[in-house]
């Protein structure tokens, strides 16, 4: 989430943990409210145990746990000047502005097998981000009085067992590697077997001054028994990610996230939002990411105003103290209004003390068939944690939901 920031006389104990990583120059930015990034947590873009050289691009697996390369992949990397053997042996990390993709139809992340071990997605941390308290006026009509806190409650292992659609999506970007939360979510054109997950657009997209993420994969059901920080340590990938590794071969976000968003946290707000299209690292048995972790979410778009939705559930892996990433949580509150910019959707605005790391996180509530549905994910939110504001979605969320479905429909 991107947090809400107090003034810098106000915000000692406020910030976030670093690790091995820079901190990102938004993090200078302690203005009034530092609207966070809530899940994304950034850590060292160089780590140990680097990929294999034998990891391949995004495609369909073989039944050897090996990919090939599409075509189409290989000449959109050739393109854009980019040597799959040079990127895959650690070309990725040249953040070059003109090396930095950030068109709508560039996406591209070729699988990298085993970059994503234990170590380094135990140690991905969240990029802060703030904005001036001023970018969000009281004088909109829009804007409901701060929500009281609502404690977050730790989500009862096994998290497959209880929330099966929640997992944590991986990325790197220049100040290094970083997580934001994700869920599972149907695909009208494939139904019952679904690969795609629902994300914030922050997490896969620097917004206005940058491009798309690199290496970004989706781990549902992420540290799935609950283990503490300590027993992770010697953790093997099949603890943290029971259900597999799945890469990235498509994403989508908003064009006006793109267009707006950026470190200063309020700006694009209300469109952020995206989504992912996986595949996974090794063979699935031919079976789709719904298939296997046995259920995903209906996307509601026609949600009610938001004071007649009598309730929503938040649910994230925060990150920032007092909690550690490692664990998933999540806060039940009755929502109220939140307006960053005037000419923009109203958000949605909870009482939650999740912190950094639950960025992208769904917000369930009942939908229009009376069954549960994702109305939301987390956007926004304090540093010093207290609440928690996601995007509305409506005609927007729904041209990128469709579109990332058409793509694949035939496949």
């Amino acid at each position: 989430m991107r947090p809400i920031r107090r003034p810098s006389s106000q915000a000692a104990g406020g910030g976030r943990r670093r690790r091995n990583s820079p901190v990102l120059a938004a993090v200078a930015l302690v203005s009034a409210l530092a609207l966070t990034a809530t899940a994304c947590e950034s850590g060292d873009a160089t780590a140990d145990g680097e990929a294999s050289a034998s990891a391949t691009a995004s495609g369909s697996g073989t039944d050897d746990g090996k990919f090939k390369i599409p075509d189409d992949i290989r000449d959109r990397l050739r393109e854009h000047g980019i040597d799959i053997d040079k990127w895959k042996n650690g070309a990725w990390k040249n953040w070059d502005r003109d090396d930095w993709l950030r068109e709508a139809n560039e996406y591209i992340n070729p699988i990298i097998e085993g970059l994503w071990n234990p170590d380094r997605m135990r140690e991905a941390e969240e990029p802060d981000q703030g904005v001036d308290e001023g970018e969000i006026a009281e004088d909109q009509g829009v804007t409901d009085a701060t929500p009281d806190p609502v404690q977050a409650q730790a989500v009862p292992p096994s998290y497959h067992a209880n929330v099966p659609t929640s997992g944590k999506v991986f990325f790197d970007s220049p100040e290094g590697s970083a997580v934001c939360s994700a869920t599972v979510v149907k695909d009208p054109a494939h139904p019952g077997k679904s690969n795609l997950v629902w994300t914030a657009g922050h997490c896969v997209h620097a917004g206005k001054k940058g491009g798309w993420y690199r290496n970004i994969a989706f781990v549902p059901s992420y540290n799935d028994d609950g283990k503490p920080v300590a027993e992770l340590e010697n953790a093997t990938r099949e603890d943290v990610a029971p259900y597999g590794v799945w890469w990235g071969d498509w994403a989508q976000t908003s064009d006006q996230w793109i267009e707006q968003g950026g470190s200063t946290g309020g700006d694009g707000a209300p469109y952020d939002f995206a989504v992912i299209h996986v595949t996974p690292e090794k063979g699935s048995g031919g079976k789709s990411l719904e298939e296997v972790v046995g259920s995903a979410l209906p996307v509601e778009f026609k949600a009610p105003a938001v004071p007649q939705v009598k309730s929503v559930t938040a649910i994230g892996y925060p990150a920032a103290k007092p909690y550690d990433g490692q664990k998933l949580y999540r806060c039940e509150d009755r929502p109220g209004r939140l307006s960053v910019i005037a000419s923009d959707p109203t958000m949605y605005r909870i009482g939650c003390t999740m912190t950094g790391g639950s960025s992208g996180g769904g917000w369930v509530a009942t939908g229009s068939d009376g069954k549960p549905a994702l109305v939301s994910n987390t956007s926004i939110g304090p540093v010093t944690s207290g609440w928690l504001a996601g995007p509305r979605l409506g005609g927007v969320a729904k041209g990128v939901y469709d579109s990332v479905s058409k793509k694949f429909a035939g496949r």
